[in-house]
């Protein structure tokens, strides 16, 4: 056994062995990655990251509640999470009361689940896994129950797509032309906070944005196509939560540092070729001018 800081990160004995008990876990995380990358657009275009992370401190005192009173963690979870959606997607039509709202319920639902943490007489690796994520998480049923969520959620989001988008990019102008923009709101918050209950299973309360905001954010740097954008947000997460996985599978520490680690290299690169792409594009503009 390799104690030193690198056989802590990366340790790949008996990798095949390991990699027979995470089945679930993979694919849980590729149906979170691909779920996620593609709300994940939508939560760029209405600016909401901030709510994503409310939304998660709520879902993560719901499944702590439920940890404690011996109650199913993913029912728990989810529960934390609609609440909070519903009460942002209610109170929370303009960005400035949306973001006080946001603001106070996120102390409040860490606090509470702090609390429950700490009264909770369990193994301490349970607490700290509804924080960070856990590896090993994922039996069968959690697992029916995690895929039948992103179903619903794919699908309600392929149904709304046109107005959703509409009222994404302009919503007095889709108000105006007869959209629903309410309903619509509310329908997506709903939707996001079933994904973020169930993503919550598996990174953690703590990162559940490297799901579901970095990866949307990373594509949109380098395209503005609202076909390549979906695309490339979806394989984004894909390949974050599986990649984290296959790496924390031989490593001692929590699945979450690989998984925001990865998302975040991905991020940055793109930021990278968006820029350059950017500087290109001005050049060519100046000559242009020039001619």
């Amino acid at each position: 056994m390799d104690d030193s800081l690198w056989g802590r990160l990366f340790n790949f004995e008996n990798y095949g062995e390991l990699l027979g008990l995470v089945q679930n876990s993979i694919i849980a995380g590729a149906v979170l990655g691909i779920v996620g990358g593609l709300i994940g657009v939508f939560v760029m275009q209405r600016d909401m990251a901030f709510a994503v992370h409310g939304i998660s401190e709520l879902s993560f005192a719901g499944a702590s509640a439920a940890l404690l009173f011996g109650a199913n963690v993913v029912a728990g979870s989810l529960v934390g999470s609609l609440v909070a959606a519903i009460l942002i997607g209610l109170l929370g039509a303009k960005a400035r009361d949306r973001n006080s709202i946001i603001g106070v319920l996120m102390p409040f639902g860490l606090g509470l689940g702090i609390l429950f943490l700490a009264l909770y007489p369990g193994r301490s690796a349970n607490k700290f896994g509804l924080l960070t994520g856990q590896i090993i998480s994922v039996d069968d049923p959690q697992l029916g129950v995690l895929i039948a969520i992103s179903i619903v959620v794919m699908v309600a989001l392929l149904l709304m797509w046109r107005p959703l988008t509409f009222d994404s990019l302009d919503a007095d102008v889709a108000a105006a032309r007869g959209v629903p923009t309410r309903v619509v709101s509310l329908a997506f918050m709903v939707l996001l906070g079933l994904t973020v209950a169930v993503s919550v299973q598996i990174i953690g309360a703590l990162l559940v944005l490297a799901l579901l905001v970095t990866p949307a954010a990373a594509a949109l740097r380098v395209s503005a196509s609202p076909v390549v954008v979906p695309l490339l947000a979806m394989t984004f997460g894909f390949v974050s939560a599986v990649g984290g996985i296959l790496l924390a599978i031989g490593g001692s520490l929590p699945i979450s540092p690989y998984i925001t680690t990865i998302s975040f290299t991905i991020y940055v690169v793109c930021r990278l070729i968006g820029v350059r792409t950017s500087a290109r594009a001005g050049r060519m503009h100046r000559q242009n001018v020039g001619v």
